[in-house]
């Protein structure tokens, strides 16, 4: 027998077992009370809702919103060449979807982390999918005429989901701890690549059933509300800093500027933003501009022909899109193991990893520029090795901020993050390589040749910024465990630990003066 939180009870449990309630909190199973009522039926329908919010449900649903979040980012990318096509722009101008979409994404980021860190999270998950649901759909309907509505679209879209990628993943922190909060953060974020592959194949296989692109941007808006619906109904709130064991001691929460100063003095926060920026810019150009690039590579290669037809080839978007969705799954996989081993030998592994695959990854990429002109089979097999490399971080960075950040600013620190990422990485990485491109282009005499050659010598940029991205991962590695030692003694009642500053300790205390005051007042 169970007791839900209304004082009924309910049917088919025992008396060891323990329910979910509503606001995500846990009542131990209780022995038969006189004083308790049969459910009615819709207690015990909300009752078996609450059966099914299990902490691996929890992280399987947020893991398949981050899913659609990113096939609905890529989905134009799988249809680029059909809108550049259809609303005659050039280059930086098709470039400019991805840089408002992600410039539009890290603005408000920060937003969402501050509301993140203090009111309910799900709620939030679910208003961000529906509203970036309604406007992709929306844009599917906008004629050739309205261009500029077009990229403002993509902006609102941006806006929607930064609200998922800043507070998810803190849900998870707070639901599972140590090794298994690195395998659930895994599956969490093998959803960037593997989404991102979707995309691509969700764009071009919908306008090739459909014969026309716009089909492409009206699949998943209908998965995007379904996953919303699911976030509702199946996702817990669990309390801050519940999985650490801090949940009964914070009692208060400090204010944002504090937050911020507390992160900026972070040495392995920053780093391993930086070093994030860096994935982020060549994750955000490459996304963007392979499959053209390697369409391009095939009109030199005489092997393909230019797009004279409303409906361009989808074939390279296809391939790169499989070949995301594998390495994807390689590179988390083998990031989580591979990190797994390690910490056996070093307590710093998780950013040596990260600055070995970086390291690694700048080879492979270079290599795919060396033989696009020659071998497009080669060119896709230096992206699987650079792209599965460079996937290897990414659930790993986010398990370094786990450790180096305490739970109620956790939120707050994602999303900023995020915002340093995107700014300094891919909000102006696919508008920057079209431009370079546009501007080669324009220097010597027009032709496939050079379109081919000024688009890939645009793109050897990034092999640059990942080499830089690995240095920004060692620097980590030389203050990961102070920083984290630091996180671990720090609880927000206790303020600061001994290492902690005087700034920090201000913070803490006019955080309990605010506290004591609302407690008086109410």
């Amino acid at each position: 027998m169970c007791v839900e939180s209304d004082g009924c009870e309910i049917e088919g449990c025992s008396s060891s077992d323990e329910v979910h309630t509503l606001s995500g909190s846990m009542s131990p199973g209780l022995k038969s009370n006189p004083d308790l009522h049969p459910c009615k039926p819709g207690q015990k329908f909300r009752a078996a809702l609450l059966r099914c919010r299990s902490p691996a449900a929890a992280a399987g649903i947020l893991s398949f919103g981050n899913v659609l979040n990113y096939m609905d980012r890529y989905t134009v990318a799988g249809v680029l060449l059909d809108i550049q096509r259809h609303f005659n722009v050039s280059d930086s101008g098709v470039g400019l979807l991805q840089t408002v979409f992600i410039c539009s994404f890290m603005v408000a980021a920060p937003i969402f982390g501050y509301l993140g860190d203090r009111f309910n999270r799900k709620i939030i998950l679910s208003c961000g999918i529906f509203f970036w649901s309604a406007v992709t759909l929306s844009s599917s309907f906008i004629t050739k005429e309205y261009y500029w509505l077009f990229v403002l679209s993509r902006g609102l879209v941006g806006i929607g989901e930064s609200s998922y990628s800043s507070i998810s993943p803190t849900i998870i922190g707070d639901l599972f701890t140590n090794n298994s909060r690195t395998m659930m953060l895994s599956v969490f974020y093998l959803a960037i690549p593997l989404g991102s592959g979707l995309g691509y194949i969700l764009g071009s296989s919908a306008k090739e059933a459909a014969g026309d692109w716009h089909w492409a941007l009206r699949v998943s808006p209908v998965l995007g509300m379904t996953a919303g619906t699911l976030i509702l109904f199946f996702v817990p709130e669990p309390k801050r800093g519940h999985a650490d064991q801090l949940g009964g001691r914070i009692k208060h929460r400090t204010s944002w500027l504090c937050d911020m100063k507390a992160l900026a003095k972070n040495r392995s926060y920053v780093f391993s933003s930086l070093a994030s920026a860096a994935v982020s810019f060549a994750t955000g150009a490459f996304g963007m501009w392979i499959p053209l690039y390697l369409f391009r590579a095939q009109v030199v290669q005489k092997t393909a022909e230019a797009c004279t037809k409303d409906i361009c080839s989808s074939k390279d978007s296809l391939i790169f899109g499989a070949i995301t969705c594998v390495t994807g799954l390689l590179g988390v996989v083998i990031g989580a193991a591979t990190t797994r081993l390690c910490r056996q030998k070093t307590e710093r592994a998780d950013p040596l990893v990260c600055a070995v695959s970086m390291l690694g990854s700048a080879i492979f990429v270079c290599l795919i520029f060396v033989v696009a002109k020659k071998s497009i089979i080669g060119a896709y097999v230096c992206i699987f090795i650079g792209e599965t490399l460079l996937f290897l971080n990414w659930a790993i960075t986010a398990d370094i901020l786990m450790y180096v950040v305490i739970p109620t600013r956790r939120a707050t620190a994602v999303a900023f993050q995020g915002f340093t990422s995107h700014l300094l990485g891919d909000a102006g990485s696919p508008y920057l390589i079209g431009l370079i491109s546009d501007a080669l282009q324009k220097s010597y005499t027009r032709s496939v040749l050079w379109q081919f050659l000024s688009l890939g010598y645009a793109l050897m940029l990034c092999p640059f910024v990942i080499v830089l991205g690995g240095m920004f991962f060692l620097a980590t590695a030389l203050f990961f465990l102070d920083d984290r030692d630091k996180a671990e003694k720090q609880s927000p009642e206790e303020g600061p630990s001994l290492g902690g500053s005087r700034g920090s300790a201000c913070c803490a205390e006019r955080g309990r003066m605010k506290e004591s005051e609302r407690e008086r007042g109410s």
